[in-house]
């Protein structure tokens, strides 16, 4: 079959509108700077934190809607062993994640100035241990690219009988080219028009979908359904732990990426932050409506009357490509063509961000707080720039492996909540917290993580967790796992935290032996929470350049 030439042509229209408002939002950033006299780096990380509460929201939301949230949504209302009910599980965990940022970390991430995620950690830590963590954040950003991605190919080779290599390569491209000009601005702005694109192409397929004359009515057919499983899922009761882990998951896991602190770091206040972010969260669930209804009428589809013919997507093994499937066989042409153009401003609107977030840990984390410090502005603008390039080419390379797409997102979903999140809350929250108990709680976290195993990716369980049984041959944990391990780091870091205080306070072990210098004049505390951002008020904020870098420490200081 040959390729959809109005399809195509609509797809380079949409790409050239959303390269020209990326365009248009570089010079905006430009004359934003000379304004301002903001600098370079400033500008194109965090948009000199001038970011009003309108593009904030867009932003930020659409950071989240990206091209694997549309195709999952609607691949697992359809799927028989997950349904409605985990398609409801998995909307409010992602959506509760606003919510929890925008009340626990928006303030303090704020109101201290910070650039990343990764700047309490290297006033606190030293170069190291924020080495370590900043190399993390970094590959789970890159791993999210081609996670985004090959949503976009599956849709367009399916609808648009397009090739897969090339649909993938056309959007890395355009998002690269206006991040590359135009920094957060260009991000922030495109997601303006792509949020607003993707919301109008899912309302707009919605009905088409349902008036097919092959599809039942969908609310007959949620709890029984003759052509296929009902639609509202038939998850076990056994599964119930974890569902809750994996609720935590998500709702927990999502706070330990860097790409929401550039939105929140990046607002005019700390108040504009916390209303992003509850914003974001009510319009989040607003964008799953459509995907559930899509989802229940594929599911409500006797596919042996359509086009695409016996047997069912499911029983072909093609779940995962169930939207554009639907889209192609019921819905007419153009229906499918703009439904494919929700799917790619998707993919884009979260791409950029991957690339912009890992662009800020590389440039200002890793090469101008650790490899040179005394690297210029225009030397740092140089940075930003070839790091979104590289960071862009290698996670598309990455699509290569597409059979491999739970790799990437398991690795970088796993990093954010047993890693990341734990050490985030510490520092934070917690002035007992130093290097020692870090390091152990990394090491705590991933061993522990490691050694739970995982069926999907082939790792055989070491520890069984009560709960664990053998199913066809494989060991599986009906114990939350992910979330004991999460746990487990996080009290690793502040028992190891505080006896490393004990011994060094008490002489007990030799000052010299204190690496991380979290030798204090008090004795030890209780392992309390700090309250949040009272004791680091708004005279205590983080200083970007290197001749206040030591006068910051007492900010985060190790107290004991």
């Amino acid at each position: 079959m040959a390729a959809n030439i109005p399809g195509v042509i609509a797809m380079v229209f949409f790409y050239l509108v959303v390269l020209g408002t990326g365009i248009w939002a570089s010079f905006k950033s430009k004359r934003e700077q000379k304004k301002r006299a903001a600098s370079g780096m400033d500008m194109a990380l965090l948009g000199n934190r001038s970011l009003n509460l309108l593009v904030g929201i867009f932003t930020m939301t659409a950071t989240w809607v990206g091209g694997g949230f549309i195709v999952s949504m609607v691949e697992m209302v359809y799927t028989p062993s997950m349904g409605l009910t985990c398609a409801i599980l998995m909307l409010l965990a992602n959506s509760s994640s606003f919510v929890i940022g925008g009340l626990v970390f928006a303030k303090p991430m704020r109101d201290r100035n910070y650039v990343t995620m990764l700047d309490p950690f290297h006033i606190k830590y030293g170069k190291v241990l924020t080495a370590v963590l900043s190399l993390g954040s970094l590959i789970m950003d890159v791993l999210l690219v081609p996670t985004t991605l090959i949503g976009l190919g599956g849709t367009m080779s399916v609808v648009l009988d397009f090739s897969y290599t090339v649909c993938i390569w056309m959007s890395a491209s355009i998002a690269i080219i206006y991040t590359l000009l135009g920094g957060l601005y260009s991000v922030a702005y495109t997601d303006i028009i792509q949020l607003v694109l993707i919301f109008i192409s899912l309302y707009v397929c919605v009905p088409f979908v349902l008036m097919n004359p092959h599809s039942l009515d969908i609310s007959q057919t949620l709890m029984n359904n003759t052509l296929h499983a009902p639609w509202i899922g038939a998850p076990e009761l056994k599964k119930t732990a974890t569902m809750i882990d994996d609720f935590l998951f998500l709702s927990l896991g999502n706070l330990g990426y860097q790409c929401f602190y550039q939105r929140t770091c990046s607002a005019t206040s700390s108040a504009t932050a916390k209303l992003t972010c509850f914003a974001a969260f009510f319009i989040y669930l607003v964008f799953g409506i459509p995907l559930i209804v899509l989802g229940a009428a594929a599911a409500s589809t006797d596919w042996n009357l359509t086009t695409y013919g016996s047997p069912s997507p499911y029983e072909r093994g093609e779940a995962g490509l169930v939207l554009p499937i639907a889209l192609q066989h019921l819905t007419p042409s153009f229906i499918a063509i703009i439904g494919t153009g929700c799917v790619a401003a998707a993919v884009m609107s979260s791409a950029d961000s991957y690339l912009l977030s890992a662009a800020s840990v590389f440039t200002y984390s890793i090469y101008k707080n650790i490899l040179r410090p005394q690297a210029s502005d225009r030397e740092a603008q140089w940075v930003i720039q070839a790091s979104v390039v590289m960071m862009g080419l290698a996670g598309t390379f990455l699509t290569n492996l597409k059979h491999s797409i739970l790799v990437f997102w398991f690795l970088s979903a796993e990093v954010a909540y047993v890693v990341i999140f734990p050490q985030l809350v510490c520092i934070l929250f917690f002035n007992i917290s130093n290097g020692y108990g870090a390091t152990m709680g990394l090491l705590v976290g991933v061993v522990l993580r490691l050694l739970s195993g995982d069926p999907s990716l082939g790792l055989p369980p070491v520890i069984h967790f009560p709960g664990c049984t053998l199913e066809d041959g494989v060991y599986v944990q009906y114990s939350p796992v992910k979330t004991i391990s999460m746990l487990a780091a996080l009290a690793a870091i502040l028992l190891f935290s505080y006896l490393a205080s004990v011994f060094f306070n008490k002489g007990l072990l030799p000052e010299k032996w204190d690496v991380f210098q979290v030798k204090a004049q008090h004795s030890p505390q209780p392992l309390t929470a700090t309250g949040g951002a009272t004791e680091h008020d708004e005279n205590e904020k983080l200083n970007r350049n290197d001749s206040q870098t030591e006068a910051s420490e007492t900010m985060v200081s190790t107290r004991c």
